[in-house]
């Protein structure tokens, strides 16, 4: 039996993942901080402490990426065949305001953890989520080959991280391998993301909790695609022969405002009647158009995005309606039943211990 570790575990894609890879035969150990409180709502369906019904190979470990040594404790224990290190400060407007912080946890945390592996002498293969904000104010389409021009402190900590992966690929012999993730989102995506606060919002309003939804720039332009899809794409950068960096993106590329077409639309409602502009959250600087060229990832690990751009909405929209009681229209359960099947699953299950 394969052993994995994810940093990261509790968000969206470590969720995904942890899923996927417990259906896929393997022992999975997930990496947590110690905190006051709890933020385990994603993956405690997976748990045997919560649920004495489950009966699956599923830890979770703490440990802290600020903590070299107890990283190096981690992989001690564990002796981990993969490392999927999806953890870190993810909101872009966020790291203008705690850019020191976002520099510490998404930068420095990537070297501790590699040097982790490097001292144990553990033959670890390692998968590090690199991001398209990279890419920055670079022209559209971007792929592997694209220069970076990062424009905020989350995305020049990236810069760093995907480099040092490189540099131990390169110096040391690690198999280690950046995955350039293009915005990916689902019913699990954090309320203070955009495209989750607008179907959150959405439902809202129509239960009457909110009169208005307040937003940045409408006209930011993002190749957003399916979370779920995403992480499979992660596990088969791990299975390839030689470590590499992959472009993973759907081709396409909708602006926030297409967004909030397609979602207050697919229930035949106008949302210029319940958005406000607010300075506020705009960035200091600005991204404007991202879109992904995934020619590499397409032609060595056949990926083919199955969820396009409407579909995704209608996925989120009727999740959020359900989060709150609500009846949907239930394309997006529809559109999940034809397009996938083992071990995924409608959110129907993390929607209940959320309410």
């Amino acid at each position: 039996m394969k052993k994995a570790v994810i940093t990261g575990i509790t968000g969206q894609d470590g969720s995904y993942l942890a899923e996927l890879l417990l259906s896929k035969g393997y022992e999975v150990h997930g990496m947590v901080r110690r905190s006051s409180t709890f933020n385990r709502g994603r993956v405690d369906h997976l748990s045997p402490d919560v649920d004495s019904r489950v009966h699956q190979p599923f830890f979770l470990y703490y440990a802290d990426l600020l903590d070299g040594g107890s990283l190096l404790n981690l992989i001690y224990d564990v002796k981990p065949d993969e490392i999927y290190h999806l953890a870190a400060q993810s909101h872009v407007r966020v790291s203008f305001d705690l850019p020191e912080y976002t520099g510490d946890v998404d930068a420095l945390g990537t070297v501790r953890l590699l040097e982790a592996i490097r001292k144990s002498g553990i033959p670890v293969r390692f998968y590090q989520a690199s991001s398209s904000e990279m890419f920055g104010s670079a022209p559209p389409p971007q792929n592997e080959n694209t220069p970076f021009e990062p424009q905020s402190p989350y995305a020049v900590a990236k810069v760093f991280s995907y480099w040092m992966v490189r540099n131990y690929r390169k110096g040391y012999g690690l198999f280690a391998s950046n995955g350039i993730l293009f915005n990916h989102e689902s019913p699990r995506r954090g309320e203070n993301f955009v495209t989750r606060k607008i179907t959150h919002s959405l439902a809202s309003i129509i239960k009457g909790k909110q009169k208005a939804l307040r937003l940045g720039n409408l006209d930011a332009r993002r190749d957003w695609g399916y979370a779920p899809e995403y992480v499979e794409t992660m596990w088969q950068i791990m299975q390839q022969e030689r470590p590499g960096d992959y472009v993973i993106g759907t081709g396409a590329a909708h602006t926030v405002r297409e967004f909030l077409d397609e979602a207050f639309g697919y229930l035949g409602m106008d949302w210029q009647k319940y958005v406000r502009i607010d300075p506020s959250y705009f960035r200091p600087t600005e991204v404007d158009y991202l879109q992904a060229d995934t020619s590499k990832a397409r032609s060595e690990l056949g990926w083919q995005p199955k969820i396009g751009f409407r579909q995704l909405v209608r996925i989120m929209v009727d999740a959020d309606l359900e989060l709150l009681g609500l009846d949907s229209p239930g394309e997006g359960r529809k559109i999940i039943e034809q397009c996938f099947d083992g071990w995924h699953h409608w959110d129907q299950q993390i929607s209940t211990m959320e309410r």
